[in-house]
């Protein structure tokens, strides 16, 4: 059975937050699934899990900094961005997703989601106190203005061991989103609208 995924090229852009560990899982999923994954890293996403766990279940470089000489592309931020299929950041930060409202490219993550013309899926994870604040929502609304797409985050139990709202999608959620926004992909085989 075709899962839609064969010979996309998905670029995974993971953040610093517990909720990274779920990240393998939509990972190795995608692979199985026929897609060709390549992971971006912030530097505080690497606290939570190792590039070497992404290399490992992407089956490919892992690029955790823009001027590295060890990676594969001379500024993978443009030929990842330029290559893309979609881009998925997960779990994204209040930090990210604030930075990604400013326009800002410090990192990564940040600098390929501004040189991507791919769509950007967004499944956010943080406290709930986080994500209900005013500054949050007003970037998620700003993002989601600009054609950014979301997944969750979910209701139940978060890192701090209270429940609410701020949970990481499950990684079939997760998937099946990214599934979703690609079968928009036009008939001439253009990439589906941000």
């Amino acid at each position: 059975m075709e899962s839609g995924l064969e010979g996309k090229r998905i670029l995974v852009g993971v953040c610093g937050g517990i909720a990274a560990y779920k990240v393998a899982e939509v990972v190795s999923t995608l692979r199985r699934m026929g897609a060709e994954v390549h992971v971006l890293m912030t530097q505080a996403a690497t606290r939570f899990v190792g590039p070497l766990t992404f290399r490992v279940l992407s089956q490919n470089p892992v690029v955790t900094d823009m001027w590295d000489p060890e990676n594969p592309w001379d500024e993978p931020h443009v030929t990842l961005g330029e290559q893309a299929d979609l881009f998925l950041i997960a779990p994204a930060t209040a930090h990210v997703i604030g930075r990604l409202a400013c326009g800002l490219a410090d990192d990564v993550v940040t600098a390929t989601a501004l040189a991507t013309r791919a769509p950007i899926l967004i499944a956010p994870a943080m406290s709930d106190l986080m994500y209900t604040s005013q500054a949050v929502q007003e970037n998620i609304a700003r993002l989601k203005e600009r054609g950014y797409r979301f997944v969750g985050p979910e209701y139940g139990r978060l890192a701090s061991g209270k429940e609410g709202i701020g949970r990481l999608s499950e990684p079939e959620v997760i998937v099946e989103a990214v599934r979703k926004i690609l079968a928009e992909v036009a008939p001439s085989g253009g990439p589906a609208k941000r």
